[in-house]
């Protein structure tokens, strides 16, 4: 059941998710809901989609029990601010931030773990 509405693949379930980054080399998963600071995020990944081929971009709804490989994850400790927003190389979760990010930010942390 897919929770946001935008023309980033969502992602529905936590067998989904592994099988996406066990997959794939480089992957970027916003988990978050339809809101002020997870939407600008939304929007950068969709132009970010065009220009970065290597890179899978996916969203994940924050509120169901399915994300909770993400919410859980040690390196997502502590985050207050929605979305939470991770990078997995290789299968590995290599970084991991919170809130509303530019796309400078964004494509700061592709650049320094995916290579540009």
């Amino acid at each position: 059941m897919k929770l946001l509405e935008t023309a980033v693949h969502e992602i529905e379930t936590a067998e989904e998710l592994e099988i996406i980054i066990n997959e794939n080399e480089n992957v970027m998963v916003s988990c978050g809901r339809m809101g002020p600071m997870c939407v600008p995020v939304y929007d950068i990944m969709e132009e970010l989609e065009q220009e970065r081929p290597d890179v899978k971009f996916h969203t994940m709804g924050f509120d169901t029990r399915e994300a909770s490989p993400i919410r859980n994850n040690p390196m997502c400790m502590g985050f207050m601010g929605l979305p939470f927003n991770v990078y997995y190389k290789n299968g590995r979760l290599v970084k991991a931030t919170s809130s509303i990010q530019d796309r400078e930010q964004i494509t700061s942390i592709l650049d320094e773990y995916f290579g540009k």
